[in-house]
């Protein structure tokens, strides 16, 4: 069953507080070299014409990812989430590297864009598309925003599938991350959630159909640090 948006959002900008310690503590930092291949991936799909790129980071929480992008100084990035907290978070950080100009926040949900047909070059989700409450809708949504020759990509949690690492890695999942994220969330539910929405989400070839199915083209998984995390890509 999909989660609610209004169950997502109250729990989202419950632990936005913590949200990014969390995020870099429980994976290593490892989470850092995932964003930095999505920005190599934009970086090289779109060489010649970075300056004026448009870009949508859907889900973006608290603007890692967009932050990331900014890199390639791109002409513009929106950035929307429906956690209002985790992006007053994202404001800050933006602020403090000044990119308030180059990166604007606004609350919008991925199955109901605020923006016109044909408007972005990359639209981006990071670890959020597993929360849509339409998955269908919401990257149907995302292609519709998109450019015809643009590209999406998704950066989600999937699951390793090697001996011994399938089975460490369950392990740590599904004890160690609730434990850690509740004693410094103190909220029980969001790190019990994370595991629970890693597994029943269809990664790997599952997932490059549901994209199929929404319209998009040339769909791939580049799979990250022995399958913990893909890279998903498609084009309009």
């Amino acid at each position: 069953m999909s989660p609610e948006s209004s169950d997502i959002r109250e729990m989202f900008n419950t632990i936005s507080g913590q949200y990014d310690f969390l995020n870099h503590f429980l994976s290593f930092g490892i989470d850092r070299s995932w964003r930095r291949r999505v920005v190599k991936e934009i970086g090289e799909r779109f060489r010649g014409r970075l300056a004026a790129l448009r870009v949508l980071d859907v889900a973006t929480g608290t603007g890692d990812l967009a932050i990331a992008i900014a890199s390639l100084h791109p002409e513009q990035i929106r950035a929307v989430d429906i956690a209002a907290r985790m992006m007053e978070i994202g404001r800050e950080k933006v602020a403090a590297k000044k990119l308030q100009e180059r990166i604007i926040f606004s609350e919008a949900a991925a199955e109901n864009l605020p923006f016109p047909d044909d408007t972005f070059d990359a639209v981006t989700v990071a670890f959020g598309v597993r929360n849509y409450e339409d998955l269908r809708k919401g990257l149907s949504e995302m292609r519709r925003v998109m450019q015809p020759g643009g590209q999406m990509l998704v950066l989600e949690f999937s699951h390793p599938a090697s001996f011994p690492f399938k089975q460490l890695y369950s392990f740590y999942s599904r004890c160690i991350i609730p434990v850690v994220g509740r004693i410094v969330s103190k909220d029980r539910r969001a790190y019990a959630y994370l595991p629970e929405s890693v597994a029943a989400f269809p990664s790997g070839t599952g997932f490059l159909r549901i994209m199929e199915e929404c319209g998009l083209k040339n769909v791939k998984q580049i799979s990250l640090t022995m399958g913990i995390a893909s890279l998903y890509t498609g084009g309009k």
